[in-house]
């Protein structure tokens, strides 16, 4: 073992102001190593918690962005076949498919009960050209008020109104 020498004078007073170098030193300096370790394992933990919840948080954003295309894609086909079904032509197609046909000359009824305007009558279509989808035809139903349990049974609906069922007022109303 080698010995160190014997400093004398002004290199003794500066020797006694260090602290010697011994086993005390090395312990002090483990324990700020090990925090130092732990310090960087751990900031490297949460940098990796970190870039994963932002990866996912990517893939959710790709899978949303995917998923509102689709809906825009589909709103945009939907509002196409609204716009194709509302076009002037078609609407008058289905209307002569139904049996409807053109009005003529609209009348108006003030409050007071007089007619503004002359009314005109449609133009009428021969059987032959009209052609009704089976739900365009809804059966007649006759509904009583107040069913009473002696009462006859009820009449069976008939598609053209009699005589009794006939409205009181031969007198049309104009829009109808």
């Amino acid at each position: 073992m080698s010995r160190k020498p014997e400093l004398k004078g002004r290199a003794a007073r500066l020797a006694r102001l260090f602290p010697t170098t011994g086993g005390r030193g090395q312990a002090a300096r483990t324990p700020f190593v090990l925090l130092v370790v732990l310090l960087l394992g751990g900031g490297l933990i949460g940098l990796l918690v970190l870039n994963s919840a932002l990866s996912e948080g990517s893939f959710k954003l790709d899978d949303l962005q995917k998923e509102t295309k689709s809906l825009t894609d589909q709103e945009q086909a939907l509002q196409r076949d609204i716009d194709a079904y509302s076009a002037p032509d078609a609407l008058q197609r289905r209307a002569r498919e139904l049996g409807m046909v053109p009005g003529g000359d609209p009348a108006f009824l003030d409050p007071d009960g007089t007619v503004k305007g002359v009314p005109g009558a449609a133009a009428e279509q021969s059987s032959a050209q009209v052609v009704r989808p089976p739900e365009a035809i809804v059966p007649l139903t006759v509904t009583s008020a107040a069913p009473s349990p002696s009462a006859t049974p009820a009449p069976t609906p008939s598609p053209t109104p009699t005589p009794s069922t006939a409205p009181s007022s031969a007198t049309p109303t104009p829009g109808r």
